[in-house]
C-alpha cells in the first residue's frame, strides 16, 4: 500500500503530510506565495525528504483556499479536492481523539467547525488570526517575522498593556479573578516596551479567538475545543487558554501535529471514501 498525501494550500503557508497505514508521515510546511508553485514545491520536497518516487503515491488530496487554482492532477497521480471545513473537522477530530468537539483552525484568519463523528459543520469564523498578529506587530513595533514576534512576546509584561479586573475593582467580579482581562490595551503605559506590546497583541488575538470558541462550544453544548493551525503551536497559547478553561468550564486540546490538522484531514478523506 502506498502513501496518501494531503496538501493544504493556505493564505500564507502550504502544508503537506503523508498518510500510510493510518500513520502521519513527514509533515512539511512551505511559504505559499503562488499556490501552484507552492503545491509543486511542497510535493517535491516531500518526495525528496522521504526518498520516495512518484509511483509510491496512491492519491493526492488538496484543500485550503488556494486549492481552487489546482486544475489538474499532479504528475498523473489521482488528485481530488476536499472541502476545507470538512478537512478541518476530520483532521482535528482525528488528532485529538474525540468524537464531538469544536475544531478551531487558527491560521491567517480563524475558522470554527463543529464535529460529531464524521459530520462536520462550519459554524463561522473571524478575520482575527495570525495575519492580525503579524500585521499589528509590523505597524506597532516594526517586526513582522513570526518567530521574532513570538520570542519578543515571551519577554513581555501584560501589566504595562492590559487593564485587568483587579485594576478596576477591589474584589472578584461575577466569579472572575483579579487577573482576568477587562480591556485589551486598556492600560497601555508610556513605558511599555516592544516586548510588552508584542505580548499585548498576542493576548488580544488569542483571547478573541478563545472567546469565539467558548461561545461556539456553549451554543453546540460541547466542552472539548481542539486548537489547530500555526497559532496553536505557540507555547503562549497553552498558558492563555488555561485561564479560559477555568473561567468557562471548557477543555482546550492542542494535539500533536496541530499545525497540520487540515492537511491530515484532507488525506483522511481518501480513506473515508
Amino acid at each position: 500500500m502506498g502513501y496518501t498525501v494531503g496538501i493544504d494550500i493556505g493564505g500564507s503557508t502550504t502544508k503537506i503530510v503523508g498518510l500510510r497505514d493510518g500513520e502521519v508521515v513527514s509533515p512539511i510546511g512551505v511559504k505559499a506565495g503562488d499556490p501552484i508553485t507552492s503545491a509543486y514545491g511542497a510535493f517535491g520536497r516531500f518526495l525528496s525528504e522521504n526518498s520516495l518516487n512518484i509511483s509510491d503515491i496512491d492519491k493526492i488530496m488538496f484543500t485550503g483556499v488556494g486549492s481552487s487554482f489546482i486544475k489538474r492532477s499532479l504528475f498523473g497521480i489521482p488528485t481530488e479536492k476536499v472541502d476545507e471545513f470538512v478537512a478541518i473537522g476530520r483532521g482535528g477530530r482525528r488528532l485529538a481523539g474525540v468524537e464531538r468537539a469544536i475544531i478551531v483552525s487558527m491560521g491567517t484568519g480563524t475558522a470554527l467547525v463543529s464535529v460529531d463523528g464524521k459530520k462536520s459543520v462550519h459554524l463561522g469564523g473571524s478575520g482575527v488570526g495570525g495575519g492580525s498578529l503579524l500585521g499589528l506587530c509590523d505597524r506597532m513595533i516594526g517586526v513582522r517575522s513570526f518567530e521574532h514576534v513570538v520570542e519578543m512576546a515571551r519577554q513581555g509584561d501584560l501589566n504595562n498593556v492590559d487593564l485587568t479586573i483587579g485594576d478596576i475593582t477591589d474584589g472578584a467580579l461575577s466569579g472572575m479573578g483579579s487577573e482576568i482581562t477587562a480591556s485589551n490595551f486598556g492600560k497601555l503605559s508610556d513605558v511599555a516596551s516592544n516586548a510588552d506590546l508584542a505580548l499585548g497583541v498576542a493576548n488580544l488575538v488569542f483571547q478573541t479567538i478563545g472567546m469565539f470558541a467558548v461561545f461556539a462550544g456553549k451554543s453546540e453544548k460541547v466542552r472539548d475545543i481542539v486548537l489547530t493551525g500555526k497559532l496553536s503551536t505557540i507555547d503562549l497559547a497553552y498558558t492563555m487558554y488555561r485561564q479560559l478553561e477555568e473561567l468557562h468550564d471548557v477543555h482546550f486540546i492542542i494535539p500533536e501535529h496541530s499545525d497540520y490538522a487540515t492537511a491530515i484531514g484532507a488525506a483522511l478523506s481518501a480513506q473515508d471514501e
